[in-house]
């Protein structure tokens, strides 16, 4: 898979999909997280289907629709099709799609995300504020953040120049000078290995982690930044959830940094839920969360190998 890129927008802009206030689990206290659109990674379980393409698209909510077909009146050639009652939206045309997203009373039509200027995004966090005591603030995350990495730059500035904690949510997929630039701005930074075995991770997630491993050895090994760092890995089955793999992570992680912070994330089922709106597939398989005990015994397998700071939820 090639390596995927932002498209040449204005770096005083940023495309957002999502912006979630009162998020308990982003970060130290309340925090407000901003969902930058676009990743370059393909994970086959991916949490936030929404955030992965790197532009603005259409999306069609079904429980929303009424069938009232004004959709198909305001489109233009190729840009959406009927199909037993359930529609198909072209996400790749050309064309926009703002007069189908006019046309839809009932918005089941929409776009996916809008663009943000420094200014505007600024002010819509500085909203919570009030709520940002207690270590609160905001956090950045996807999609990946570093794909818009201009962007995130100047608004973490902005945030500590407004005196806002920050964090930033990540797979350390990124270019490295960005890293080491952006590092001085954050309070907090997780980053995610999901996978250490460098072959099953490109099969997992289209991309070699040889850059994920060389930005994560240089926060932990960074006097300044590592305490700062919390590694994280998400369980999943049959690709992250195996003691192998997780023992492999512990060791690489705690010979660089034997205090590191380790957090193993539980399966999220909810995922696949999202899929329809983008008209894409799920490809983890169903399964259910792990039990505390099967949860304990993946923590248990990286304490065994050199991580005893390990981050429950």
């Amino acid at each position: 898979m090639k390596s995927l890129s932002a498209p040449a927008m204005p770096k005083s802009e940023a495309l957002v999909f999502d912006i979630k206030r009162f998020a308990v689990h982003d970060g130290d206290g309340l925090r407000t997280t901003v969902f930058f659109k676009g990743c370059p990674l393909r994970c086959r379980w991916c949490q936030n289907p929404e955030g992965l393409e790197a532009k603005r698209q259409p999306v069609y909510l079904k429980s929303q629709c009424i069938h009232c077909h004004r959709c198909e009146k305001a489109a233009k050639a190729g840009q959406l099709k009927w199909k037993d009652e359930k529609l198909l939206l072209s996400r790749e045309s050309a064309e926009s799609f703002g007069a189908i997203v006019d046309a839809c009373p009932s918005g089941a039509i929409r776009y996916d995300s809008k663009p943000w200027s420094i200014d505007e995004l600024i002010e819509k966090i500085r909203e919570d504020e009030v709520f940002f005591r207690h270590n609160g603030g905001v956090t950045f995350s996807g999609g990946e953040p570093l794909m818009q990495g201009e962007f995130l730059d100047e608004i973490l500035k902005a945030c500590k120049k407004e005196g806002i904690r920050t964090a930033i949510e990540t797979s350390s997929f990124g270019d490295h000078e960005l890293v080491t630039k952006i590092a001085p701005s954050l309070d907090r930074i997780f980053c995610d290995i999901k996978i250490l075995d460098p072959k099953k991770h490109k099969e997992a997630t289209g991309q070699d982690n040889t850059l994920i491993l060389k930005n994560t050895r240089w926060l932990l090994s960074s006097e300044e930044h590592r305490d700062k760092v919390i590694i994280r890995t998400p369980l999943i089955p049959g690709y992250t959830a195996d003691d192998e793999n997780i023992a492999a992570i512990a060791s690489w992680i705690s010979e660089i940094d034997p205090d590191v912070k380790y957090e193993l994330l539980n399966y999220n089922p909810l995922a696949p839920s999202k899929y329809e709106m983008v008209q894409k597939t799920y490809r983890a398989g169903n399964h259910q969360p792990f039990s505390e005990q099967e949860m304990e015994r993946f923590r248990n397998v990286a304490r065994e190998h050199g991580v005893y700071n390990i981050i429950e939820e």
